[in-house]
């Protein structure tokens, strides 16, 4: 493999924008005419492997990505034809131009038939060479941005997500401070590590570093980490090869590979485990992965952005996640507060959410309906918030949302009268909560879990970790 000369500028990894340089593949037998045309496109910008044999080239094809190949026809073992035609098999090959110094009109049909960009004969021109890569490349580019967003296309359906630029609303001094850092820190692509309670608005916050960045023209991709268990993470994170399992009938793109050139988020960073961890370490650190049973290399350039609810510090000290992982994930941390803690956003969210949920005239809160907002802790936070709100905005009657209509447990008389020993403890009030809510939803966990705004993963720690216990059914019950 010939390095380009002093000045070219590095491959971004599977970088498909103008300023990267166009990997090409040339298999010609006649070692003089393969050195010149290599020499020719280094000294253009193009990064060039040159081969001597139909065999070499197409084990190299399915090991490395090229954009483009130059295969001459006649040459040992496999023929170009030949080469061309195993390798249309795989999933994205390069697009392949055909060489050769006997030219037939029936030579030309059978290299286009079997899926070839162009066919050009002996002997040929520098420049038209030149010029006829770079359009087989624009072509590849194209067929590549179409996939990845066919594929992202269908993912947004499926999480039934807005397109809209994301909205923090807030007037709490600190958090102000945090959105400043956020807009400081987002132009770089280094990876950023948000940490808070469930529901206190990481999602936004990752979104909002993409949205500042000069990545938001390309894919914003996340996951879920604690929704998945760790053969499905690792499917879902680096794709599968066909045939690399039982049922694996066709090659599937991981969300690290379609985030390239964007922003992948991973929710619940925690939830990673150590091995997966290890795999995703040295993909970041090298620029490229393998797909769960796939022997060709795939080059990646993504900014991560993590987030977590648990303290991974402590975590790092119990061996229960990696601290080089931590390191490489924590360039920059931003910490979001409770919603107990910005207590003062509460109506201003809760208008927030009526303006968005409340239909075409949103209903009001009453005084004594923003007094028990307030009085309430929100171990859900904003999102457990948005959740009552949008229930309240249901269950108003005459435009106007009282206290009754909130089920929080708040009673605003003696929440007045209370002395601090009178006074739950957070914990205390969470358990109470939580408890409440499951024996309204009749311990439907999925139901549950959505109205406090958690994850049915955080909702089964809670149960177990407050000793709950689902009542018995009466024998002869329903299912």
């Amino acid at each position: 493999m010939t390095t380009p000369p002093a000045g070219t500028p590095p491959v971004p990894p599977d970088a498909f924008g103008p300023s990267a340089p166009i990997r090409v593949l040339i298999a010609e037998d006649e070692a003089h005419l393969g050195t010149i045309l290599e020499q020719f496109l280094v000294a253009r910008g193009f990064r060039v492997t040159t081969v001597r044999d139909g065999m070499r080239a197409l084990d190299l094809m399915r090991l490395e990505q090229f954009d483009v190949a130059l295969l001459d026809i006649v040459m040992p073992g496999l023929d170009g034809l030949d080469v061309l035609r195993q390798v249309r098999e795989d999933p994205f090959p390069p697009e392949v131009i055909i060489i050769t110094g006997n030219a037939t009109i029936e030579t030309a049909i059978a290299a286009l038939k079997l899926g070839a960009y162009d066919f050009l004969s002996k002997p040929y021109r520098m420049a038209e060479i030149e010029a006829l890569v770079r359009r087989a490349w624009e072509k590849r580019v194209l067929t590549r941005d179409n996939a990845r967003l066919q594929t992202l296309q269908s993912r947004a359906a499926n999480a039934a997500r807005g397109g809209a630029a994301p909205t923090f609303v807030t007037q709490y001094a600190p958090l102000l401070a945090v959105l400043s850092l956020i807009e400081r820190v987002a132009p770089s692509s280094s990876p950023v590590l948000i940490t808070g309670e469930s529901g206190t608005g990481k999602d936004l916050v990752a979104r909002l570093l993409h949205h500042w960045s000069g990545r938001s023209h390309a894919p914003f991709v996340d996951l879920n980490c604690a929704a998945l268990a760790e053969q499905g993470l690792e499917t879902e994170l680096f794709g599968v090869e066909r045939g690399a399992f039982p049922g694996a009938e066709r090659r599937i793109i991981g969300l690290l590979e379609l985030a390239t050139g964007g922003t992948l988020y991973l929710d619940n960073v925690a939830d990673l485990d150590l091995r997966l961890q290890a795999k995703l370490l040295r993909a970041l650190e090298t620029g490229s992965f393998y797909r769960v049973g796939g022997t060709q290399k795939v080059d990646v350039d993504v900014r991560i952005i993590a987030s977590s609810t648990r303290d991974l510090g402590r975590m790092v000290a119990a061996g229960d996640f990696r601290d080089d992982f931590l390191h490489r994930i924590n360039t920059m941390r931003i910490q979001l507060p409770s919603l107990r803690e910005r207590i003062t956003d509460v109506p201003l969210l809760a208008e927030h959410f009526l303006g968005i949920l409340g239909g075409p005239t949103p209903p009001r809160l009453s005084g004594e309906a923003v007094a028990v907002l307030e009085r309430y802790r929100w171990p859900g936070n904003v999102r457990e918030l948005r959740n009552v709100i949008e229930r309240a905005a249901l269950l108003s009657s005459n435009g106007v949302i009282e206290a009754r209509d909130l089920p929080l447990g708040v009673d605003i008389g003696a929440a007045a009268r209370a002395t601090p020993a009178q006074v739950m403890t957070l914990a205390e009030l969470e358990r109470r909560h939580i408890e409440s809510v499951l024996q309204r939803t009749g311990w439907h966990q999925g139901r549950a879990s959505e109205i406090l705004g958690i994850s049915p993963k955080t909702l089964y720690r809670k149960i177990r970790e407050f000793g709950f216990k689902r009542p018995e059914r009466p024998e002869g019950g329903a299912a």
